[in-house]
């Protein structure tokens, strides 16, 4: 008799998404209370982040990331401003007070304590992925497939906390008393992947290679101080290997278990399948309803109804990866997913009514923006937040579009931030965001290069014979003028900057000017001269 005859009736039970059974999946270990109205039975219905510059909205339910809140009175003084909320979360130490203890009471709130270890952005991804199966939900079946279900239903059956992780080590789900693990799990349970030197342990002892050769549960002694013993399983579809199910264990599990064990991978494996196709049709769904919205046009509000964004102030951020792994086509479209899968959880963190898709080899964002002042600005700084967290896995650049004071604006942004991506891609840097108004001038250059090289159009006057003198006698000059303009004339900068002497430079220019007709004092034909140069691009 299969151990999982009554997984579908046991996630039909599972209970709803409480403030109490979130505290219990994530363990005391991450999040703790610090102050408590009584029981934690309120629903949580979402995850919101506190700016002390924007309007606090939290509907009922809510859980506010208190992000810099420090002393009682502060955490008095949020929790007053969102009465309705289930619970905010402060980080370690907490000024727990008389006054906390009785606002606490008063409004039914409660207060959290988060640990120092992890980041606002990880807690909001862990908070929100608890939370993100239940929304997608058809009314009325609750999530009975989904994956941290499923972690729980095993780690029940096994009497010992558990993670999926797919093949890349990265954690899909995980089950409820992580805090009995060690910290090696915390991490990765935090981090939603296997940490670097965990990974490289393992690899260096063999035990990936055995646990993927292998279709039955492989125990693994680690051995190390303060890290608990590992039971995993591959997780198979066919031949494919879709990911593994990780059991922190202190002995080898009974046969009963291992069977028991060997029996959820076939369930995680269903699971996974489903929720790959049911990704890539959302992703499709996403893609056409963004695309839409950024095209502007008599079907873009309802469209960005479906998306849920907001309809005023939107900035638009185009990211692109720059090492999309050309060589291996597909490859680099699982890649450009999981880029965009990120993207798209980033500015979810700084707005709930965010959203990503890709499109092309772009990925868009659309983000909401309340602030009153430089929208822009504030935009390219959640664009560098974004690269700096993900530079060490994906190389990219962001263009940031102005400010979309209307739908029928958003159009004009993206197009905005497609030009400030190009000016990035013909600088050829990495792991950069640049807002359109800061690039404005090279983003015309270099669309007045494109109306040139479509019509055909070649340097003409002092440049053209200048470039025809070169090509005939093997000379420098237009290099020698580049120079001499760059340095706004300095003849010794410019002679270092073309490694000669100051005199053979004088040389140089002289002869330029005999030959090409330029008059170097002449601040027009300084200007055309300079245009024809960054326009062609000799």
């Amino acid at each position: 008799m299969s151990v999982f005859v009554d997984y579908g009736e046991r996630m039909r039970s599972r209970p709803r998404a409480s403030l109490g059974r979130i505290l219990q999946d994530l363990g005391t270990t991450v999040l703790d209370v610090a102050a408590s109205p009584g029981d934690l039975d309120t629903e949580v219905t979402g995850v919101h982040i506190f700016d002390p510059l924007d309007e606090l909205i939290v509907p009922p339910g809510g859980i506010v990331l208190a992000v810099g809140v420090r002393g009682a009175a502060e955490i008095c003084s949020l929790i007053r401003r969102a009465p309705r909320a289930a619970g905010v979360v402060v980080k370690l130490p907490v000024d727990v007070e008389e006054e906390v203890r009785a606002t606490v009471l008063e409004t039914g709130v409660a207060v959290l304590a988060l640990t120092r270890a992890a980041s606002w952005a990880q807690v909001a991804a862990l908070l929100r992925s608890l939370l993100a199966e239940g929304d997608l939900a058809e009314p009325g079946q609750g999530p009975q497939g989904d994956l941290f279900s499923l972690a729980n239903a095993v780690c029940a059956l096994l009497d010992a906390p558990v993670t999926i992780e797919d093949r890349s080590s990265r954690v899909l789900a995980f089950s409820g008393r992580q805090d009995e693990a060690d910290q090696g799990r915390v991490e990765t349970v935090l981090g939603r992947q296997v940490p670097e030197r965990y990974l490289r342990m393992l690899d260096e002892r063999g035990f990936f290679k055995e646990l993927y050769q292998s279709r039955e549960p492989v125990y693994m002694e680690l051995s190390e101080d303060g890290v608990i013993n590992r039971t995993a399983v591959a997780v198979r579809s066919g031949d494919e290997i879709l990911g593994s199910i990780w059991v922190a264990v202190r002995e080898p599990l009974s046969e009963q278990r291992r069977r028991a064990l060997a029996d959820a991978a076939k369930i995680v494996a269903l699971q996974l399948l489903r929720e790959r196709a049911g990704a890539d049709t959302q992703r499709r769904l996403r893609a056409d309803l963004l695309s839409t919205v950024l095209a502007g046009g008599a079907d873009a509000p309802e469209a960005a109804g479906r998306l849920g964004i907001a309809t005023t102030r939107l900035c638009v951020l185009a990211a692109q990866l720059t090492d999309a792994a050309a060589a291996d086509p597909a490859r680099g479209e699982s890649d450009r997913q999981r880029f965009c899968d990120a993207l798209a959880l980033h500015v979810a963190a700084i707005h709930p009514k965010a959203a990503a898709a890709s499109v092309g080899s772009i990925a868009y964002a659309v983000l909401p923006l309340h602030s009153v002042g430089d929208e822009e600005a504030r935009a390219v700084r959640v664009a560098e937040s974004f690269l700096a967290r993900v530079g060490p896995r994906h190389a990219a650049n962001i263009g940031v579009g102005r400010l979309a004071a209307n739908l029928s604006q958003v159009a004009r942004s993206r197009a905005d931030a497609d030009r400030a991506l190009r000016v990035l891609r013909a600088r050829g840097t990495t792991g950069q965001a640049a807002g359109y108004t800061d690039v404005h001038f090279e983003s015309l250059l270099l669309q007045v290069a494109d109306v040139a090289a479509a019509e055909e159009q070649a340097p003409t006057g002092p440049y053209q014979r200048l470039l025809e003198h070169d090509a005939e006698h093997g000379t420098e000059l237009a290099a020698t003028l580049r120079a001499y303009l760059d340095a706004f004339g300095d003849v010794n900068v410019a002679s270092a900057r073309v490694h000669v002497h100051a005199n053979t430079f004088r040389y140089r220019l002289k002869r330029l000017v005999e030959i090409s007709g330029l008059d170097l004092s002449d601040p027009d034909a300084r200007l055309t001269v300079m245009l024809q140069m960054r326009i062609f691009g000799r």
